[in-house]
């Protein structure tokens, strides 16, 4: 059985026997256009976050790598004869081929030789290992990163505010749009991440059970199964516990190996940053990247990283947190509040060649989030859980725009602190604030 139904009504995906809500996601549309420019797309990203179920409902035919029962024999034709796995109509979904890296070149060699687009769709849950493949497919392929699911396509946020919107026309009337989104249905929906395996779940013990699934898989599987090096789970379990209680932070390296050595004394540099590498190649851990303006001296501008997951879920089942404790302690939720808001930004301008970075230069002046589209506009962003710290969220984007200003720069398209309160305004120094909720 085919597992998708038409295009035109694809709300449900056959499930064995029964059928299982489809939840459109913003990358449907971005996979839509580049299987009509070039002849093989493929997928990445982190695992459980729906790359192979959206590639399913466009492919014509269907390749599973990791199916148990014909894995060896398709490791041995893989080997032998790769051309035989690609027989089938276009597009060709090559699930997982990662596991057989040679399947890159069979597939760059068939789009040459077809001369058509949309020929093959490849996912994979891991950055591949470039020594593997012996040409590039420059031209010929597309690489594109899915996200886990944010509060939009997940159908908690009403989406009555586009950020592309207010890029096109900072001057939107937003005032009085409101967030039907509580702040216990913002904290359970950070606790259960943009899963979308959680979704169908039936009770909310079960769809919470999903991220502290996943990361148990991370750390007892795939940080060893990824290239064949065993690690020490429970050091890695430690390294993403370290990870999580800095999250969104501004945080040095060393500061992390020193936590990580309260449990481990013996852990080192080379370890740390082993463990960091591989789990960046399996798309869990997301960090930010600072921005340079050029208004100040490079000396002032801080360039270390800022510490994210791909989805905040992961951060919470790190910490063994859940969402009654969450409800009585905002401020360990506000930096998970923090990752929630970057998740989604990215989902919802990645259309468009978002990029995010932050602000933080060491005279004390820090902004959140500054997102680039491709086409040179940019916006700034703080993100402020509680009302009462908009002011400060509004003063420091003022603050980096008029030195923007002053320098005779590129001026940001619009300001906006995104919060997770009630409703949306513009305030007298045309500041945008944005709930979470009404975004898109």
């Amino acid at each position: 059985m085919q597992s998708y139904i038409s295009k035109s009504m694809q709300s449900y995906i056959v499930i064995g026997e029964g059928f299982m809500e489809y939840y459109p996601r913003v990358f449907d549309k971005i996979l839509e256009e580049y299987l009509e420019i070039v002849g093989a797309v493929v997928i990445v990203g982190p695992k459980w976050c729906g790359k192979t179920t959206t590639a399913t409902r466009y492919a014509k035919s269907v390749l599973k790598l990791e199916n148990q029962d014909n894995r060896k024999s398709h490791m041995l034709l893989a080997d032998i004869k790769p051309s035989v796995l690609l027989e089938g109509e276009k597009p060709r979904l090559i699930d997982e081929w990662k596991i057989a890296p040679v399947m890159w070149d069979a597939v760059r060699t068939s789009v040459d030789k077809l001369s058509g687009y949309g020929l093959y769709i490849l996912t994979s849950s891991t950055s591949v290992d470039n020594s593997k493949i012996m040409h590039t497919g420059t031209g010929r392929f597309v690489r594109l990163i899915m996200m886990p699911m944010s509060l939009f396509e997940s159908k908690e946020s009403n989406g009555k505010i586009s950020i592309i919107d207010l890029f096109n026309n900072p001057n939107l009337n937003i005032d009085g749009i409101k967030s039907d989104l509580t702040i216990e249905g913002l904290i359970f929906a950070a606790c259960r991440g943009g899963w979308p395996d959680s979704l169908n779940r039936k009770t909310k013990k079960d769809q919470l059970a999903v991220p502290y699934n996943y990361l148990r898989n991370i750390y007892e599987n795939d940080i060893s199964t990824i290239d064949g090096v065993k690690r020490d789970s429970k050091k890695v379990k430690s390294f993403l516990k370290a990870y999580a209680r800095n999250i969104s932070t501004i945080v040095k390296n060393t500061t992390l190996i020193n936590d990580i050595k309260t449990n481990y004394s013996n852990i080192t540099p080379n370890t740390f940053y082993n463990y960091r590498n591989v789990l960046e190649r399996l798309f869990v851990i997301s960090n930010i990247n600072s921005w340079n303006p050029n208004i100040r001296s490079k000396t002032s501008i801080k360039s270390i990283s800022k510490k994210e997951f791909i989805d905040p879920s992961i951060a919470v089942a790190a910490l063994n947190l859940n969402p009654k404790r969450l409800l009585h302690d905002l401020d360990t939720f506000e930096p998970i509040f923090e990752n929630l808001c970057i998740r989604d930004l990215t989902v919802y301008t990645s259309h468009y060649g978002g990029e995010i970075s932050y602000y933080s230069d060491k005279l004390g002046l820090e902004v959140d989030c500054v997102i680039h589209l491709r086409d040179g506009r940019y916006c700034l962003i703080e993100f402020k859980l509680a009302s009462f710290e908009i002011d400060s969220g509004a003063e420091n984007l003022l603050k980096l725009k008029e030195l923007i200003q002053k320098k005779g720069l590129k001026e940001p398209s619009f300001l906006a602190v995104v919060t997770g309160g009630e409703f949306a305004y513009t305030r007298e120094d045309g500041v945008k604030v944005i709930p979470i909720g009404v975004l898109r």
